[in-house]
């Protein structure tokens, strides 16, 4: 049976028309509700409190999720909702950048409160449809497909009808099924998980957008903290948009020849200085491979390590030459950076693909310091084989190269052997092991289903089970609220060691990525300097998920003059685009002051929501030893110079005459140290008191006083 087939046939357990509502300056002021269990849909106005409070993209979505959810709500509850939401400035196409949308649940890692974002076409389809956000609740008894037919303005749930649920096939038979002709395959987009999310708590999700000039669909990724595990226990196998198609001026904005000349501009210095820069239209963020390496910040051998050698088998040169060069790569309409790279026809090699010619997404610098360089395989055949299957297994690249290289370290330590990994000798470098690792995992066999739990659950199992010393697991799993570490070396930036672990999800490198300020051009010496960025930047990031934008317009090409700024980490002159753009789309009066008060809120009330589900303080912010310091003594060694010059300059103590033992354990009491007094100086900028918990008064001062809000701040006082 074809896909035409298939749609005629298909078996439709709910169906809903609504009343289309046209964009106004960026908003419908609805949103969707879909209760998968009961197949309730209905549409929900927004209130006037929560679109001034929270703005859109993921503060609706912590708003909905709040208000559908209690303090006990498990991440497998019938209760637990999926939200996605664009933002007012997603889906316009004259600035690069705006097909940003944000996904927020009740993660299975860390059991508090997850959001990831997504490129893909799947938020600005949603907005044309006529909704701000996308409410999911309740289980299906059965697997379902929802499609939101923004033509016809009819919602749609339906029994799944493909055997496969990986996302690269799924994806591809969802977008025939619903075109008529080739043409409109580009006003179709796909979220979908895979079949590894089934059998894992580290699902992601896949956003398709289709590529006319490949004439392939592709994906982009809402990849961290189990959201596509969600999606399958909800026995959704896919979400799947329809719109008229992509012209003008949907979001009905105020000012469109003002988001069309900073566009412009932009798009000029993209043409004149990408090259000279990052590079990205050639190799996307994989340009920061080499980067990572010449500064010691490559993640090696489970972060022990932060370069190595072989670093030219994976380094910006190899992905130039495996990327396909001259398409425009950009993963939504307008966007002018084409830094969504891709290898074209790949051969897969193993696994039930095999044999198969792929395009295969990636890999990004993530996935090759994670499931490369982070693993000791320096191999871009694997590095590009691993990604396509996390993709479409729906398993999180970054999650699984930093499990995977936790599980490496415990192999080369004696804590696992092939006995308990069911034969798989997984030691550094070994790429066979790896991949057969991932394909068990998909299949929820053997060690791959432990695997899949994530690294703090493991680390639990093995000291139950006596296999490893407790102390030294914790020390070495990345981790931190239950989120693996994004890949970067934080050893030598106590900034960026607070932008990893002083998160409110987990240690993800969208909140404040200070490496360079802090560790190589030494902007920020003090504790209170260090405060103000682990201020700032967060806040400044947090409002790119509130509006529907990508950071990487931002910062990855900088004006012309952008060193001679005051700020210029902050790259002002793009500041004032993204303020003057706000304002362009919304009417709405703006400033670089407000920008971060708007975020502040939904920040902070972010803070007290995992307050308000028994996480949020200081105990949750502490950070595994690997992150701050060398926790073995090969590790010091490494880098002995260096940690010998610190200890007798900052420690004040002389090295000479001690052993590598104790070398290593008065490093670790300083660095240490001063980790807490980063605590205390962060705690006391951003207005929360000594526990990590949000002053009443500063929240009256930012507008969060919200009665709920401040029922849960008493309480944990």
């Amino acid at each position: 049976m074809d896909t035409r087939e298939v749609k005629d046939n298909r078996k439709v357990l709910k169906e809903w028309s609504y009343d289309w509502t046209p964009l106004d300056k960026g908003y419908t002021d609805k949103t969707l509700y879909i209760n998968v269990g009961t197949k309730e849909i209905k549409e929900k106005n927004v209130p006037l409190e929560m679109k001034e409070k929270f703005i859109g993209g993921k503060g609706y979505g912590l708003r909905l999720l709040w208000d559908a959810t209690d303090p006990h709500t498990k991440w497998n509850d019938p209760e637990n909702e999926i939200i996605i939401a664009p933002g007012p400035i997603g889906g316009i196409t004259q600035y690069s950048g705006s097909g940003k949308s944000l996904v927020v649940t009740i993660s299975p890692q860390t059991d508090s409160i997850i959001d990831s974002n997504a490129g893909g076409y799947f938020g600005p389809f949603l907005k044309f449809a006529g909704f701000d956000a996308l409410e999911i609740q309740g289980k299906s008894d059965e697997d379902i497909v929802i499609f939101l037919d923004g033509i016809n303005h009819k919602i749609e749930i339906f029994s799944a009808p493909f055997k496969s649920h990986d996302s690269h096939i799924l994806a591809a038979q969802l977008t025939d099924m619903f075109a008529d002709e080739e043409r409109e395959k580009k006003n179709i987009s796909i979220v979908s998980a895979g079949s590894a999310a089934d059998n894992s708590l580290i699902g992601m999700l896949n956003f398709s957008f289709y590529d006319p000039k490949r004439k392939e669909v592709r994906l982009k990724q809402a990849g961290r903290g189990g959201i596509g595990t969600v999606f399958r226990d909800k026995k959704i196998v896919a979400l799947v948009c329809k719109c008229p198609g992509v012209k003008g001026n949907l979001n009905n904005v105020v000012d469109l020849q003002v988001i069309q000349e900073r566009g412009k501009k932009f798009n000029r210095e993209m043409r004149e200085l990408d090259d000279s820069q990052a590079q990205m239209k050639q190799v996307g963020t994989a340009h920061l491979m080499e980067i990572m390496n010449d500064h010691d910040l490559l993640p090696v051998h489970n972060y022990k390590f932060g370069s190595h050698p072989d670093i030219v088998k994976i380094d910006s040169a190899e992905w130039k030459r495996r990327f396909t060069q001259g398409v425009p790569d950009g993963c939504w309409i307008g966007c002018n950076m084409s830094c969504s790279k891709a290898v074209d026809n790949y051969v897969v090699r193993t696994g039930p693909y095999a044999g198969q010619t792929v395009i295969v997404d990636g890999p990004e610098y993530e996935n090759a310091g994670g499931l490369g360089s982070n693993c000791g395989i320096f191999d871009s055949d694997y590095i590009i084989e691993a990604n396509f299957y996390c993709d479409t297994y729906g398993i999180c690249t970054i999650t699984w190269g930093t499990l995977l290289a936790f599980l490496m370290e415990c192999f080369e330590n004696g804590i696992l052997n092939e006995e308990r990994t069911g034969g798989l000798k997984l030691t550094f470098g070994n790429s066979d092991a790896a991949m057969e690792l991932l394909h068990m995992l998909s299949r929820g066999e053997g060690f791959g289903k432990i695997a899949g739990t994530g690294t703090r659950r493991m680390k639990k199992l093995f000291a139950e089970n006596g296999w490893g010393d407790p102390g030294f697991l914790n020390d070495i799993g990345m981790e931190n609220k239950g989120l693996e570490y994004s890949e970067y070396i934080s050893k030598e930036s106590l900034a960026q060691q607070g932008g990893f672990a002083l998160t409110n999800k987990g240690p993800q490198h969208d909140e404040a990525w200070l490496i360079f300020m802090d560790m190589v051009n030494n902007q920020i010496p003090t504790f209170e300097d260090k405060a103000e960025a682990l201020h700032y930047f967060p806040m400044f990031r947090t409002w790119f998920g509130l509006v529907g934008l990508c950071k990487l317009p931002w910062n990855d090409v900088e004006p012309e003059n952008n060193a001679e700024a005051d700020e210029p980490a902050k790259v002002p002159e793009h500041v004032d685009n993204y303020v003057t753009i706000y304002k362009a789309v919304t009417g709405r009066e703006f400033d670089n002051k407000r920008l971060i008060e708007d975020s502040e809120r939904v920040y902070n009330f972010q803070r007290v929501f995992n307050l308000r589900r028994g996480y949020g303080t200081r105990e949750h912010d502490r950070q595994p030893y690997r992150a701050a310091g060398p926790v073995t003594v090969e590790e010091y060694e490494s880098r002995a110079e260096r940690y010998d010059t610190q200890m007798k300059e900052l420690i004040g103590i002389n090295p000479e005459g001690k052993n590598t033992v104790e070398k290593v354990k008065i490093t670790r009491k300083y660095r240490e140290e001063q980790y807490e007094k980063l605590v205390d100086a962060v705690y006391k900028r951003r207005g929360w008191n000594n526990n990590g918990v949000p002053k009443i008064e500063f929240l009256k001062k930012i507008g969060m006083d919200l009665p709920e809000v401040i029922e849960v701040v008493k309480s944990k006082q």
